[in-house]
């Protein structure tokens, strides 16, 4: 038997997806050459890269790279587990995505997460791309497209439900704690007052007051009793996810780049060191893979 030769991580500052400590997993040294793979449904191969002296199989310190899926050059897997290890694993999670040129959209649900080193196996689900808050969500398959990712969180959501980034989805955070953090960038609740109260917010200088004072994503189920009832009435309505949704749903900068995906584990997926990770399309071919 040979030794599997492993990289020691390093760690890194926490990045933009929301803060915490990233193990630095340098990329395995395949010897994999680029290819001109056609990826299912494409007439031309669109997004795809290099030669095509691709071999099937491919050594990765001392285990099987595993037979190349035609999604290799259209999908990309950071070579990094943020959390790997962590005694909560809603704080373990790596990232994919997809590339600028890849010519079609990639569904992933049924796509699997593998760890050779511990055996473990998760398998991509399915997710709600507007979800609805109160109310139990229908699942549709997750569909990236070109430069959209996905963040594969080995915990349960918090929501009940893998989603997509949209312009409200900051205020989900009024109620649950999310890793990592979901972006605040709700709209200004003065626009909104604008845009909503009517033509005679002009005429209610204390609910202009009052709204300035409102940060983004704050939710505002109980408005302060001494403004007006209209006033009232527009925090409650719009100041809010489900509120939110309804007004801005068919703004064209609605939805973001940005998928949450659970893996709804219980245990960690990842070991925090000597662990080689994989990542299979629905018919079990290795997309990417990586070792740390």
């Amino acid at each position: 038997m040979h030794a599997i030769s492993f990289t020691g991580p390093s760690l890194s500052l926490p990045d933009k997806l929301g803060g915490g400590t990233y193990l630095n997993l340098p990329r395995s040294p395949y010897g994999i050459g680029g290819s001109n793979v056609s990826l299912p449904g494409s007439s031309s191969g669109a997004g795809s890269q290099g030669s095509s002296d691709l071999p099937s199989k491919s050594s990765l310190s001392g285990s099987t790279f595993g037979t190349l899926s035609p999604y290799r050059s259209a999908v990309r897997m950071s070579h990094r587990v943020s959390g790997a290890g962590s005694l909560n694993p809603a704080n373990e999670y790596i990232e994919i995505s997809v590339v600028q040129n890849a010519g079609i959209p990639v569904d992933i649900s049924g796509w699997r997460l593998v760890s050779d080193a511990s055996g473990n196996i998760s398998t991509i689900p399915k997710g709600t791309e507007i979800p609805t808050s109160g109310t139990v969500n229908a699942s549709e398959n997750i569909v990236l497209t070109s430069g959209t990712i996905a963040l594969l969180i080995s915990g349960r959501s918090p929501i009940g439900a893998s989603f997509r980034e949209n312009k409200c989805i900051g205020y989900f955070s009024s109620f649950q704690s999310f890793y990592p953090q979901l972006p605040q960038n709700c709209p200004i609740p003065s626009n909104e007052l604008i845009s909503f109260y009517g033509s005679n917010y002009i005429r209610d200088p204390a609910c202009i007051d009052s709204t300035k004072k409102i940060s983004r994503c704050q939710l505002m189920l109980s408005p302060p009793s001494y403004l007006s009832n209209a006033c009232q009435s527009f925090m409650i309505k719009y100041l809010n996810y489900n509120g939110c949704v309804d007004a801005h749903k068919n703004d064209s900068d609605f939805l973001g780049d940005t998928w949450h995906v659970y893996l709804n584990r219980t245990s960690p997926m990842w070991r925090t060191r000597y662990e080689v990770v994989k990542l299979l399309d629905s018919n079990g071919k290795t997309v990417d893979a990586f070792s740390y």
